[in-house]
């Protein structure tokens, strides 16, 4: 289970309709209903890894150890995650990487050092990012519509308006 993390763990800072990460621990505030979320999905045999891009260390705006913070508190607060993939390429023609999600790179890189199978794997995003990613590493995919102002570039496999009935599809679809 690959779960992007702001916007589907935790709430995006949202400025002229597009979300942001939060700049720090203080601002960092999960989703209510993803701990039991989690919790189901973990019950359910599912691995669970997140894959974020934070590209504001890379473009010198954010430190590498606030981002690193809100990780620590983020897995304190969701034992169930079991790995963190993070690319701080900031993107653009100069700098991209296979890892920067749309690249499936973060995806590609958690299934082989966990020996998980992308083909029996889902990734949640909210993102077109997500669903692209998802969909180069041959992942189902989950598309949480939290209404920002930018469309999606590939269909998802599903759409859904929270992170609970993502759960709820994908338990329904194994």
């Amino acid at each position: 289970m690959f779960l992007d993390r702001d916007g589907v763990i935790n709430r995006p800072v949202v400025r002229g309709g597009l979300p942001y990460p939060p700049d720090t621990v203080e601002e960092f505030d999960i989703y209510e209903d993803v701990p039991a979320g989690c919790a189901r999905l973990k019950e359910a045999g599912f691995v669970l890894v997140v894959a974020t891009n934070q590209p504001d260390v890379g473009r010198g705006t954010q430190s590498r150890e606030q981002v690193e913070a809100i990780h620590a508190t983020m897995k304190a607060a969701l034992p169930e995650i079991e790995r963190v993939e993070v690319c701080y390429d900031p993107g653009g023609a100069a700098g991209s990487t296979p890892r920067r999600k749309p690249g499936p790179g973060m995806l590609l890189d958690a299934a082989d050092a966990m020996g998980i199978s992308l083909s029996q794997s889902f990734m949640i995003g909210d993102r077109w990012r997500d669903v692209d990613c998802g969909h180069a590493a041959g992942c189902r995919t989950v598309f949480i519509d939290r209404g920002y102002q930018e469309a999606l570039r590939q269909a998802p496999d599903w759409t859904v308006n929270s992170f609970a009935e993502a759960v709820e599809i994908i338990l329904d679809a194994r």
